[in-house]
């Protein structure tokens, strides 16, 4: 007697089915993210005539759970000053450029830099959930540098070459702005690498949108077979509420090690208890303290810069009040140099 087809579910296409909502959940936050300085003001109860033509020259992108984070009617808040345009973005600095790190001096082919030994830097994307306004990398030709499906094969060729590199970096713009299939295909042809020891990825994107670490990502990430360094970029304690903690303890188990880069900044986190703060908020949420940078000399971001006499002051006081291991490195990146210099 032959069987009636069964009314359940089929479980393959439901799991499908819901990575695909996930997936799409995540890219309209992206695409619904402030793009206008005006509405985020708004919204926030502040003057949207503070406004300004910085917007033009790097446009402005937010997320709107990031925003959710900002304290209203505060225009000194931590969180809205690292992304909201202003006016200090058009003066010209002296010693501050378009390239303030050496990056077009070290590419080796299109979408591949190398600054270190043993080590080499993906540009994955062009993309972030959001634009930072002391983004080092905001002037940055990505249209000629991607590292595109047609550009894939000669980059993994080169990889495959050197066998001196035992390291690659995912960085960008910021790789987790891929979509999963394309993040999928580039950490399985780095997996197939012989010499490679270890693949981190640089990434910002589960602070700022952390609906975008979702079990799809997640699934594609637990496929790597090589150790998975995963360095996160976080500023300042108030970024990390609940969402952002629930991202980490997802990416936790993908990664051999979860640490944070922070960049200091002037009126945002230029004071030893800020510092404090962030390190006890970052451990708590399972993330050690890896660098805290100097600001990279970019154009447009003077007004964020921090000297060094007093970045030193704030991590010495910083480091009576934390133990050892939630003290983060000082240190500056300069163009040319072999490796980051400890300040």
């Amino acid at each position: 007697m032959p069987q009636t087809a069964s009314t359940e579910p089929d479980k393959h296409s439901m799991r499908s089915a819901q990575e695909q909502l996930s997936q799409t959940s995540w890219q309209q936050a992206m695409a619904e993210a402030y793009v206008q300085p005006a509405d985020l003001l708004q919204d926030l109860g502040l003057d949207p005539l503070t406004t300004d033509a910085a917007a033009t020259t790097f446009p402005m992108r937010v997320p709107r759970s990031y925003a959710a984070r900002m304290a209203r009617g505060d225009p000194q808040d931590p969180l809205l000053l690292q992304v909201l345009p202003g006016r200090a973005e058009l003066l010209a600095t002296p010693g501050f450029n378009a390239d303030p790190v050496g990056d077009l001096n070290s590419i080796r082919v299109p979408g591949l830099l190398q600054k270190y030994a043993g080590r080499a830097l993906i540009i994955t994307t062009g993309a972030c959930a959001v634009h930072c306004r002391y983004c080092f990398r905001r002037d940055f030709p990505y249209g000629e540098q991607l590292a595109g499906k047609k550009r894939l094969a000669a980059l993994m060729e080169t990889l495959r070459e050197d066998t001196s590199i035992t390291e690659v970096i995912l960085s960008g713009g910021d790789p987790l702005s891929l979509t999963d299939d394309r993040l999928h295909d580039l950490l399985k042809g780095l997996d197939q690498l012989p010499q490679l020891q270890r693949i981190r990825i640089h990434t910002r994107t589960p602070i700022v949108l952390p609906e975008r670490v979702n079990n799809s990502l997640i699934e594609v990430l637990q496929q790597v077979r090589k150790p998975l360094v995963t360095v996160l970029h976080c500023n300042h304690a108030n970024e990390v509420d609940a969402r952002v903690s629930r991202a980490i303890s997802l990416l936790k188990p993908c990664s051999t090690s979860l640490l944070n880069q922070a960049v200091l900044l002037k009126g945002i986190n230029d004071s030893a208890l800020a510092l404090v703060d962030l390190s006890e908020k970052l451990f708590t949420a399972g993330v050690l303290p890896y660098y805290l940078h100097q600001l990279d000399p970019v154009a447009g971001a003077a007004h964020f810069a921090v000297s060094d006499a007093k970045a030193r002051e704030y991590l010495r006081e910083a480091a009576t009040r934390l133990p050892g291991y939630l003290v983060p490195r000082l240190v500056r990146e300069q163009a040319g140099a072999a490796a980051k210099t400890p300040l």
